[in-house]
Order: structure tokens, then sequence, then C-alpha cells
């Protein structure tokens, strides 16, 4: 395990829950959102800040959204980057890196993380978002979504 790496499926948490009776479903809505690691050419990822009027505004996450009726994961990667940040993408610039399920209060979050390094155009904030550009593990530095943080360990391991 690495130094600053969040315990995710520790074994002996693990073993620790086996002992115990088996939770019950949560009965909530299944959400499909789909998240990309923009890696620039000094194997920096690109993470935006939550804008005013969101829920969880200030915090940062992977660029990325919510699947539209109809569209892939890719697809919808395509369309939310062109929307949110301004560059040019096509399906076959992502990469399948991990992914997540997580559970929030009102919903269990599934979402695929994609690695992508080929893009046209400069990102920037077109909702008024901050952007940086960090090093993987630098990640582990800021205030990031819940759910994104399980998926750091991907991106130091690829990069």
């Amino acid at each position: 395990m690495r130094l600053n790496q969040p315990l995710v499926n520790n074994p002996h948490s693990c073993r620790d829950e086996l002992e115990k009776p088996r939770p019950e479903k949560s009965g909530l809505p299944v959400l499909l959102v789909a998240a990309v690691a923009l890696i620039d050419v000094d194997g920096r990822v690109l993470i935006s800040q939550r804008p005013e009027g969101k829920s969880m505004a200030g915090m940062w996450e992977f660029p990325g959204g919510k699947l539209e009726e109809g569209e892939s994961p890719e697809y919808a990667l395509m369309r939310e980057l062109s929307e949110e940040l301004g560059i040019e993408t096509r399906p076959c610039c992502f990469s399948p890196l991990s992914f997540v399920s997580y559970m929030y209060d009102k919903f269990n979050l599934l979402m695929p993380l994609y690695a992508c390094r080929v893009w046209a155009g400069i990102p920037q904030g077109k909702e008024g978002q901050a952007l940086k550009w960090l090093k993987p593990l630098d990640l582990y530095d800021e205030a990031l979504l819940p759910a994104d943080l399980p998926l750091i360990p991907a991106l130091i391991e690829m990069i």
C-alpha cells in the first residue's frame, strides 16, 4: 500500500464486516455518471471545482457528467467536455481506467473513470468553474468529492 492512499477494500475491515449480518439494500436510485482524467504531457491530471449553486459547491472533481438517455459513457464525456471545458474529443480518445460505486444520501453513484491523453483545444472553465492540473499524488491534498477519492490509486499506478 502506498502512503496517502485511503483504505479502499481493506481485507482486514472486510473480514470484520463478514462477521456482521448482511446489510440491507439501500433502495436508492442508481445514478450513472461518466468521468475522465485528462492527462497532459507532464503526467498531470485536470480537476475542476464545482461552482456555486451546485450540490457540494467548492469541492473538486474529475470532469464529466450524467449520461443522457441513449448515450454511452464515451459519448456523454465527449458532450460534457465540449460543454464544460470547450475541448473536442471523440469516443476513441477514452480508455477505461477504473470505476467507483459510492452511496450518497439520496442516490448510489456508479461512475466509470476514463483516461484521455488526446483532445483538441485548451481546457477552460466555460461554466465559471476553476481548473487545476495536478500530479496524481497531489490529488490527495485537494478537497475532492468523496466518490472521486477511490479512483486516485488507479491514476497513480497508470501514470
